[in-house]
Parts: C-alpha cells; structure tokens; sequence
C-alpha cells in the first residue's frame, strides 16, 4: 500500500514539476500559477522517493 501510495507521489509531482518549469520559463500550459506547481511538485517528488526509498511493505501475515 505504501509503496502504490509512493509511485502516485512520484509520478504526480514529475508531471506537476515539469509543468511548473515549463511554465516558468515557458508557454504556460495550464491555468494555475507556474510557481506553485513547480514548489507543490517539488514537495510531493521528493516525498515519493524518500517513501520508496525507505518504506518497506511488510508481507501480510
């Protein structure tokens, strides 16, 4: 459960982050403010890899 939890936080925030650099120093694709999905993408990317990296499911029993 962690784990799925962990790859949606890392797949979300990669999608959110590109979109926020894009749309920092780019054509801005979406309607929301660059500079929050870059910093709210950060946030969530780092939190999913820090959660795949050292959270560990356990076997059900």
């Amino acid at each position: 459960m962690i784990k799925i939890l962990a790859l949606i936080l890392t797949i979300g925030g990669m999608i959110s982050l590109v979109l926020g650099v894009l749309g920092i120093f780019g054509n801005n694709l979406v309607a929301l403010s660059p500079w929050a999905l870059a910093i709210l993408g950060g946030i969530f990317f780092i939190s999913g890899v820090s959660m795949l990296k050292y959270r560990k499911d356990k076997p059900a029993e």
